[in-house]
């Protein structure tokens, strides 16, 4: 759905609206042995180590036009990995009278613990690799959050969060918080026009995923889960080959992961009837 342009909003100096996208993500695997669960979870620290994070985050800080000022990053022992980065937005320490700001949420651009704050904002990543002792089911999660001041929209970088991750489950939050004024002196809460987070997801991404809304607009609160509808068993299978199971075994492992990526998606324990 193409995001509409409108007029610019003069404002009585600085956009001081908090807007915070947070975006939580999932992919799921089978992993049979003991031996293949810790290759799992070394291939996920490798994929997804501080230094592919920091490289990830220093994309979203471009995207969304924000200055970086540091970086601090730390991987984990056993699993999981952070960094920190510093950013502030461009021109946020200059002298400017009152600013005219024309709308920047708009669809971002899609790709080719992180914590960056960005001058009174942030942006936090940390991941979280696991896996089931005994059932063979191994997941990989990862929390982002972006949180920003001002003009510049954390909205800018979903796309290409979207794709850096290919996840099989997501949660996004979308909120705008306190409040500006124009010049006039009108509190203006928003200062954009949103009724779903899916208006700021490319429609390749929408074919592929089940979506689910729950919206609360009074309040400028935005939620959105989604869930990849094409499944094949070969993509969750980790150091096995389907053609290497009996098919009772196939259709044991795809129940085992379909309750999974179910019980995730609804946030509950689903119970099968």
């Amino acid at each position: 759905m193409k995001i509409k342009s409108f007029k610019k909003l003069k404002l009585y100096g600085f956009n001081n609206l908090t807007k915070t996208l947070s975006f939580n993500m999932y992919d799921i695997c089978y992993a049979k042995t003991e031996e293949d669960r810790k290759g799992y979870i070394k291939y996920i620290d490798e994929e997804y180590s501080a230094e592919r994070l920091t490289k990830i985050l220093k994309d979203v800080a471009q995207i969304i036009g924000a200055n970086i000022l540091n970086i601090a990053k730390q991987d984990y022992e056993p699993q999981g990995a952070s960094v920190t980065m510093l950013v502030s937005e461009e021109g946020v320490f200059s002298d400017s009278p009152p600013e005219e700001l024309e709308e920047s949420e708009s669809p971002g651009p899609l790709p080719g613990s992180v914590v960056g704050h960005l001058d009174k904002s942030h942006i936090t990543v940390h991941t979280y690799p696991e896996s089931h002792p005994y059932q063979g089911i191994s997941t990989f999660r990862a929390d982002i959050d972006v949180s920003t001041c001002g003009h510049i929209s954390p909205l800018k970088a979903l796309n290409y969060l979207i794709h850096s991750f290919d996840a099989d489950i997501m949660t996004i939050d979308y909120r705008v918080r306190g409040f500006t004024r124009d010049v006039n002196g009108r509190k203006l809460f928003i200062d954009h026009k949103i009724n779903s987070i899916q208006n700021y997801i490319d429609i390749d991404t929408r074919d592929r995923y089940q979506m689910i809304d729950v919206n609360i607009y009074q309040e400028n609160i935005f939620h959105t889960k989604l869930l990849l509808k094409k499944f094949d068993l070969d993509n969750y299978l980790f150091g096995v080959d389907k053609k290497d199971l009996t098919p009772s075994e196939r259709r044991k492992i795809k129940a085992q992961l379909k309750k999974e990526m179910n019980d995730i998606f609804y946030g509950r324990n689903v119970i099968k009837v």
